[in-house]
């Protein structure tokens, strides 16, 4: 995979505008502490696809895959925590929910064609 085409792929694109609307959701949030651990594993999606399709071999590109699936379930959890905390909508964390269970089955798939 060349250093350009990692844009090209749906999973990306779509973990990068999920990591984009979770800063726009939580701009006015105070919760710190909080809004620095979501922001950082939602951005740690798309950047370890990102950071995999760069590495030399699919072995290595696998396993960075496999951290950001591991990552869109650590987001995935602290969106849960969000809405128990109303730092959003009901409704907003079901969508965010829904879409990063649907980025977790792109990356589940994407890890196993890099065998």
């Amino acid at each position: 995979m060349t250093n350009e085409t990692f844009e090209k792929l749906v999973v990306w694109q779509r973990s990068h505008a999920l990591s984009i609307e979770i800063y726009q959701l939580l701009a006015d949030c105070r919760d710190w502490g909080f809004k620095d651990q979501i922001t950082r594993s939602a951005n740690s999606i798309s950047d370890n696809v990102a950071e995999g399709s760069e590495r030399p071999g699919p072995a290595e590109y696998r396993q960075f895959v496999g951290y950001a699936k591991g990552s869109a379930g650590e987001t995935r959890s602290q969106v849960l925590r969000a809405r128990a905390l109303g730092y959003m909508t009901l409704t907003t964390g079901d969508r965010l929910i829904t879409e990063l269970q649907e980025i977790s089955r792109m990356l589940h798939g994407l890890y196993h064609s890099l065998k």
